[in-house]
């Protein structure tokens, strides 16, 4: 990496530091830590959510797959886009009404346990449980992902990558909470949307335009321009069906809550919605054009940027197609520009990173240490026993991911999984039906979580390939509806029920 380059991330990484300093100023009590006070705009909450949502994967794991297995994996795009807009669509005014109604529920296990007015607090807990159990593994990933641009882009060993890029993590997250992730995203998601613009357009203009970009990847291989070629129905039905787990991502839908207004759904919606479609069309084309482009390019000057090749059926290729992003960076852009790219990278997945720490160090404060040990506590003393859980969070997850041959996409889709299949159905059951009971939603989410664990480590081959999130998001689905059907909610449910559709309708 060039000086310049250097000096741009370094930047950055400052830049975000400060926004942490600023935002610990105004964090006073413990609804601004985990939720910014509920004064995000449309345009934080919808970009912030975004870059919370896509992670590295958006700039790193999805134009890989495309590149090494051509526009078969653009299904996952087409799912994700269904989803996201489905979730700003039906879910997000609805679950900033009843999140407020219900008892002003600043967490989504905090939701759940007002919205059944469980007095046992078993729902709160093991809907904690669930979020510490995925969310340690889904951090660890993106951990992974960051020690590995930093040990491409500085020359440094795996564990120092590692270390640092954890520290600069933990520490905005840690001193702003809430606020400081918001906008540390607002800012990454605006950076990782011009990134995966530019970096595709000037991609396909260098090849010579759009026409010739798709002429020269179809001599390289024709299969990399059809869609379904290769791919059997369970494939496509497992990839479109990640758009399934949208409506249980705590880190996501928590955006939702933190809006000032539900009056803001709508331009929150249309934000969001546009930043997600053309992000993914930027990271399509950019895996897409990229297959053509590398295989005309000397050498030499790829070794020069680190950049590794191997030769298949006579194609030079990039020896980590993941990298894809990385080497249109290096080979097509100042080393000013360059080191902003890369920057983009880092904001992808340090905005994930920073959402997944933050839920989970409230899944502590608020749904175990305040709910079981303290009743009693301060505001004050639960900010510090969440920025205390940040840290000991990281550190777990950071220990797990000391091994660099940790699989990220793999543990990205198994957390994704599982946080879709155990609270997805039943948070649009709470939202939507006045009739789940709280033994459903609890055997629901009991039901989803478990189906994903067993069906991902368990079971394999034949109609087990299908993406563990399809079984376990029905099944809780029809588990929550028939216990539900004997039992019957009390009257005080019901009426807060009635209270937040009259809301949502103004």
């Amino acid at each position: 990496m060039g000086t310049e380059t250097l000096i741009t991330f370094i930047v950055y990484l400052a830049g975000m530091l400060a926004i942490g300093l600023f935002m610990y100023f105004r964090t006073n009590n413990l609804s601004d830590y985990v939720l910014g006070g509920r004064t995000l705009g449309p345009g934080v909450a919808a970009l912030s959510a975004g870059a919370s949502d896509m992670s590295g994967w958006l700039l790193m794991g999805l134009p890989g797959a495309i590149y090494a297995s051509g526009m078969s994996s653009a299904w996952m795009a087409i799912g994700l886009s269904i989803g996201a807009y489905l979730n700003w669509q039906f879910v997000a005014k609805r679950l900033r009404v009843y999140t407020e109604v219900a008892n002003d529920s600043v967490t989504v296990p905090d939701f759940l346990e007002n919205r059944f007015k469980d007095t046992s607090h078993v729902l709160r807990v093991i809907s904690a449980l669930v979020i510490l159990l995925f969310f340690t593994f889904y951090t660890s990933s993106g951990m992974v992902a960051g020690a590995k641009l930093f040990e491409a882009s500085f020359g440094l060993s795996y564990t120092s990558a590692l270390w640092i890029g954890s520290l600069v993590v933990v520490s905005y997250t840690l001193l702003g909470g809430f606020l400081a992730v918001s906008w540390t995203d607002f800012i990454q998601g605006i950076l990782m949307f011009l990134a995966l613009i530019i970096v595709p357009i000037v991609a396909i203009s260098e090849m010579g335009g759009w026409d010739t970009a798709v002429d020269a990847v179809g001599q390289i291989n024709p299969s990399h321009l059809n869609m379904v070629e290769g791919v059997g129905i369970l494939a496509i039905i497992s990839s479109v069906a990640w758009g399934l787990g949208y409506f249980g991502q705590p880190h996501i839908i928590v955006r939702f809550m933190a809006l000032r207004s539900a009056k803001d759904v709508p331009k929150a919606r249309f934000i969001g919605t546009t930043w997600m479609v053309l992000g993914l069309y930027g990271a399509v084309f950019t895996g897409f054009v990229g297959l053509a482009f590398i295989s005309t390019q000397d050498v030499g000057l790829l070794s020069q940027f680190g950049i590794n090749v191997i030769t298949e059926n006579g194609i030079q290729m990039l020896e980590d197609p993941e990298k894809i992003f990385i080497a249109f960076s290096q080979l097509l852009f100042h080393p000013l520009v360059a080191g902003v790219l890369l920057a983009a990278i880092l904001s992808a997945i340090m905005s994930t990173i920073d959402s997944q720490l933050l839920v989970s160090s409230s899944a502590l404060a608020e749904d175990f240490y305040k709910a079981i040990f303290r009743k009693q506590a301060s505001d004050k003393e639960l900010v510090w026993i969440g920025r205390l859980a940040t840290i000991a969070i990281a550190l777990i997850a950071t220990l797990i991911a000391t091994n660099p041959d940790s699989s990220v996409l793999a543990l990205v889709g198994y957390a994704w999984a599982g946080f879709g299949a155990a609270f997805g159905p039943v948070i649009i059951l709470s939202l939507f039906w006045k009739g789940i009971t709280r033994n459903g939603a609890l055997a629901g989410i009991i039901v989803g979580a478990v189906t994903v664990i067993i069906w991902g480590d368990f079971l394999s081959g034949g109609i087990f390939d299908l993406y563990e999130i399809v079984p376990g998001f029905f099944l809780n689905l029809i588990v929550t509806v028939l216990i539900s059907i004997f039992g019957k909610p009390s009257a005080e449910i019901e009426a807060e029920f009635d209270e937040t559709v009259s809301q949502s309708k103004l």
